[in-house]
C-alpha cells in the first residue's frame, strides 16, 4: 500500500493480496495482455459498438492487465482512480504501468533537477492505484538502442532512487547487457529483471528466466521477424503474432522457474493484435496450473482450434 505520508510502500501488505485466488487459482500468478482498448478487439474479445466496460469486463478472466498508455503520458489521478475501481471485482487484481518515455526513450542531457521532476510526476500519476492496492509493479521500458555502458548505468540507479517507492520491473533489449554484474547490479536494487520474448535479430537478449527481486516479470512480443524493425511496420503488425502451443509449453517451463523463486510472478502478452494475446494468456495459464481457465465466449468462438468444446 502507497503512503502518501511516509513515502512508503507496505511490501508485507501487498503480499497478503496475494492469498486471494480467482477461479480456483492462487494469484501469486498473474498472467494478462498488455492493454485493454484495442480496435480490432471489438467483436473478437469482447462485443462491438462500445456500450461494453472493455477494462471490467476483462478482469473478469485475466488477475492482471499492464497500462500501456502511461508510456505515452502519465495518467491522470482520477482516471488512475477510476481504472481501480473499474477492476475492484477482482480482489485478486493487480495493474503493471510502463513508466513514461520521457524516463527511458526521450531522455535529454543527464539534468538531475528535471529527471526528478518527470519521476516525481510518474509517481503521483500511480498514487492512485497503489493507494488502492491494485498496483502489482512499475515497468521500465528502454529500447533497443539503450546499451550496457556506465553511464546508462549510472541512468538506471538515479530512476532507481527517485522510483523506489514502487516495485520496480526493468526492460533491456540489447544483448550487451545478458551478464551476471548486470544481474548483481538488479538484486541489490530489488528491482525485477523483464524476461522478454522476441524476436532474435542481431545482438537481441535471449528469452530468459532470471529473478532478481520478489517479483518476477515476463512480456512476451511475439516472433514476427519479418516486421520486428521494419521502419514502415504499423504497431498492428509489429505484434501481429499468435505463438504455437508447443511455444507455449517452452515459455510457460521459464515462467514457471521464475515463480519458484519470487513472491508473484507477472507475465503479459504483448501480441496483441486480433485477440492473440488473450489466446496465448489463456494457454500460459492453463499450462501452468493444469485447469483449464475460463475464457471470454467471443475469444473461444473466434479461435476454435485454441478453445476446442
Amino acid at each position: 500500500i502507497w503512503n502518501l505520508e511516509s513515502g512508503i510502500w507496505n511490501h508485507s501488505i501487498m503480499s497478503q493480496g496475494s492469498l486471494f485466488q480467482t477461479a480456483g487459482r492462487q494469484s501469486s500468478l498473474r498472467v494478462g495482455p498488455a492493454g485493454w482498448n484495442y480496435k480490432d478487439w471489438e467483436g473478437i474479445v469482447y462485443p462491438a459498438g462500445g456500450s461494453l466496460d472493455a477494462l471490467a469486463y476483462l478482469a473478469d478472466y485475466c488477475d492482471t492487465i499492464e497500462i500501456n498508455s502511461s508510456f505515452y503520458a502519465p495518467p491522470r489521478p482520477k482516471d488512475a482512480a477510476a481504472w481501480a475501481r473499474r477492476v475492484q471485482n477482482n480482489p485478486s487484481f493487480r495493474f503493471t504501468a510502463k513508466a513514461w518515455q520521457r524516463l527511458s526513450h526521450e531522455r535529454k542531457a543527464e539534468d538531475e533537477f528535471s529527471l526528478a521532476a518527470d519521476c516525481a510526476e510518474v509517481r503521483s500519476s500511480m498514487a492512485p492505484l497503489a493507494e488502492a492496492g491494485v498496483l502489482g509493479a512499475l515497468l521500465i521500458q528502454f529500447p533497443w538502442r539503450f546499451r550496457c555502458t556506465p553511464e546508462n548505468q549510472e541512468h538506471l540507479q538515479r530512476l532507481f532512487r527517485h522510483l523506489r517507492d514502487f516495485p520496480l520491473a526493468l526492460e533491456v533489449r540489447h544483448g550487451s547487457w545478458e551478464r551476471e554484474p548486470f544481474y548483481r547490479f538488479l538484486r541489490e536494487h530489488g528491482v525485477a529483471f523483464c524476461n522478454i520474448d522476441q524476436p532474435l535479430i542481431g545482438n537481441s537478449i535471449k528469452p530468459g528466466e532470471h529473478a532478481t527481486a520478489r517479483l518476477g516479470y515476463f512480456r512476451l512480443h511475439g516472433r514476427n521477424y519479418a516486421n520486428w524493425f521494419k521502419e514502415d511496420a504499423g504497431r498492428d503488425a509489429r505484434y501481429d503474432y499468435l505463438y504455437t502451443k508447443d511455444e507455449i509449453r517452452q515459455l510457460s517451463e521459464k515462467i514457471r522457474k521464475v515463480q519458484q523463486s519470487t513472491e508473484e510472478t507477472y507475465a503479459i502478452t504483448n501480441n496483441h493484435f486480433r485477440g492473440q494475446a488473450l489466446v496465448n494468456a489463456m494457454e500460459i495459464l492453463e499450462e501452468l496450473d493444469a485447469v483449464p481457465p475460463a475464457v471470454p465466449p467471443l475469444l473461444a468462438e473466434f479461435y476454435p482450434d485454441r478453445f476446442p468444446k
